[in-house]
Formats: structure tokens, sequence, C-alpha cells
């Protein structure tokens, strides 16, 4: 089939998944709508299994994929992730904890395999999915395993959101009933100051023009890896790390590659390659990779909010916050601005409260988000692939 034509149909899911979700409010995963969709289709027939290949889209995940994580890097300001290192710290503990219990029970019920194919996708998203996908597949994993990370990744946000619901709702109720809440938004507002000189400042006609960002985001990738031989260090994590030091000094701006009009295309190379075991994968893989799945999300669910739980104790934070961002981990962007921004407007008694709310809620939950989806994530998953 010819590339337009193929990658026309790949599309066509990705598409009917995020309408999908815009229209249940992100209560229905995009990822789960898209894979399952084209999963169906390739079992009845309708469909290619070579359909994601014919696309072409995994060559442009081959050529975007580290210059997609230096972009990630370039997602929250340094200094809005040092402010919010409570969030950080949380989330860190929540995917930390539950890589360890998933060692502890994954390995020896079944193999290290679906332990590395489980714990990537599940404290992160879809970049992580799709790093171990491709590891797992140049490995010479059996197909039963390969399909195990999409599995995760469709499955993952069903139980999270709806718990993240309730935690972010009962933490508005008592901001707003007990009064903290008017004492958070008069604090935040004599806080607020103007952002700190970038060290490099492009020129407007440059910072503002398509293909020049693209071009710093494409330099950025392929430092990094250049830096990946010599270094031992995945280009991976490496492009994660350049874009954060790059954009703190002003280098490239932030949200570089949606700046180059570029990201959409990088992320429908990711999704086509976490697609790709699922359009060749027989049922009796995905029979098989069931009761794996359901392990890795009980026992990865409840680490990650074990994990966070302790954490916030030992920072004194609220617990009801402090879980609610260790549960990025298993949905992040957008479906934590969504929560946020839908409990804010049910909860928040007029704008101003609403406002209030979202302000006192977003910025933990975004980073918590990035902590874990953007960046933990891709480092958990390619180191657990080097070693397969």
């Amino acid at each position: 089939m010819q590339a337009i034509y193929s990658a026309a149909i790949v599309l066509a899911f990705i598409a009917l998944g995020e309408l999908v979700s815009i229209w249940s409010r992100a209560r229905v995963p995009s990822l789960l709508v898209a894979m399952l969709s084209i999963f169906l289709f390739a079992q009845l027939g309708l469909v290619p299994e070579t359909v994601i290949e014919d696309s072409l889209l995994p060559q442009i995940y081959a050529v975007l994929v580290i210059p997609l994580l230096f972009h990630m890097g370039s997602l929250i300001p340094l200094r809005t992730m040092l402010k919010q290192w409570r969030s950080v710290l949380i989330a860190l503990s929540g995917m930390l904890t539950a890589v360890l219990a998933l060692a502890a029970i994954v390995i020896p019920l079944f193999s290290f395999q679906h332990f590395v194919a489980g714990a990537g996708p599940l404290s992160g998203g879809i970049v992580a999915t799709g790093l171990t996908t491709d590891g797992l597949t140049a490995a010479g994993v059996a197909s039963a395993i390969v399909v195990l990370p999409a599995l995760v990744l469709m499955m993952q946000s069903l139980p999270a959101m709806p718990l993240t619901n309730f935690l972010l709702r009962r933490y508005a109720m008592n901001l707003r009933d007990s009064g903290e809440l008017a004492n958070l938004a008069a604090r935040a507002e004599n806080e607020e100051q103007s952002s700190r000189k970038k060290l490099i400042t492009f020129p407007a006609s440059l910072a503002e023009n398509n293909l020049f960002m693209l071009f710093c985001v494409l330099v950025g990738g392929s430092i990094a890896t250049l830096l990946a031989v010599p270094t031992r260090v995945p280009a991976s994590i490496l492009g994660l790390v350049l874009g954060i030091a790059s954009t703190a000094i002003g280098l490239t701006p932030e949200r570089a590659m949606e700046r180059s009009n570029s990201f959409g295309i990088a992320m429908a190379g990711v999704v086509a390659i976490v697609m790709a075991p699922l359009v060749t994968a027989s049922m009796s893989d995905v029979i098989a990779a069931l009761l794996p799945m359901v392990i890795i999300l009980v026992v990865g669910g409840f680490g990650i909010t074990a994990g966070g739980f302790i954490a916030t104790k030992l920072l004194r934070w609220k617990p009801q916050l402090g879980m609610s961002v260790a549960l990025t981990a298993m949905y992040g962007f957008p479906a934590d601005y969504l929560l946020t921004n839908e409990v804010a407007r049910s909860v928040g008694r007029d704008e101003m409260e609403r406002d209030q709310l979202k302000d006192a809620m977003l910025p933990a939950m975004l980073v918590g988000g990035f902590t874990s989806v953007s960046a933990g994530s891709v480092v958990i998953a390619s180191v657990l692939v080097s070693f397969l």
C-alpha cells in the first residue's frame, strides 16, 4: 500500500481517539480508542498488517524521537520545577516505589522481560512506551511480551483518573471551606514577579520562525545522539537533560517543537510505534498478555499511590494533593490539566474562586506529570531497556 494511504489510515484511528477523548472530557483515553480500534480492524482483516510500516511513520519516529525528548525538556521552565520541588519528589517517590514493587513481584511471577515491558509505560506515557516497545522489538522478545507495553498504556488511566478526581475534589473542597484558599491566593499574588532574564535572547524574527525553531530542536537531538557514544548514557536521557538546560539559558524557547509546528507529526510517529505490535499481534498474544497486564496495573498502581502517600507525609503536604500528583504518572498531560480544570470548575462557587482553585492545584499537577511522564519514565525505560 502506498505511504500516503497507509498514513491516512493510521492517522484516522488516532484522530478518532482524540475526538472520543474530547467528547468524553478525557474520561475515555484517546490512546485506548485508537489502539483498540486498529487492533480490532486488523483482526477482522480490514487493514493490512503492514499498514504501520507502509505509512513510513516509524521512519519519522527514528528521526524525531530524540529531538522530541529534547522538546520535552523545554515544557516546564526550570524555575517552576525548582519552586514545585515537593511535586517533583512526590512524583519520583511514587515512580520508584512502583518500579521496586513490580521488580519484586513481576520478575518472580513472569520474567525480567515482562518487568521491563510494564515498568516504563506504567510510570510514564506514550514516549516511554515507544522507547520500551522499540527496545523489546530490537531485542527479539516474544510477540506476547512486545504487545504488553501498549496494553498497559491503554488501560492504566482507567483506574487512576477517577481516583485522582475524587482526591482532588476533596482537597479543593477543604481549601474552599477552610478559608485557606484566600490565603494561598494572596500569597501567590505577593510572590508574583517578572521572569528572570535569559542569558541568551534570539531576535523575534528568529524566535518566531518555524524552520529555525525546528533546526534548533534537531541540533539538540543531534548533540544528544553524538554524546551518547562516548558517555554511554542513552541518547534519550541526554536529549531530555539538554532540553532542560538549553531552555533554562534561553538557547531554545519553551515548548520548542510546538513552536516549530512539528510536534504533531513527531507524536504520530511515536503512536505508530506503539500501535505496531497490536496490528501484527494475534488474539492469542493479547490473551497471553492480559494476566501480566492486570498484575502490573494493580501492583504498579498500588506502588505509585503508596510511594506518593509516604513522600507526602514526610514533606508534610496535603495527602489528597500529593497522591494526585503521584497518580499523574498513570495518565500525564493533558489529562492532568483537564482533571484539575474540571474539579476547579465544579467546586468553585464563582469565577474568582474557580481561578484561585486552579492556581492552587494546577502547577503541582503539571510539574508532577512532567516529572513522571516526560522525564522520569524516559529515564526508567531507557535504563531498563539497556539490560535486555
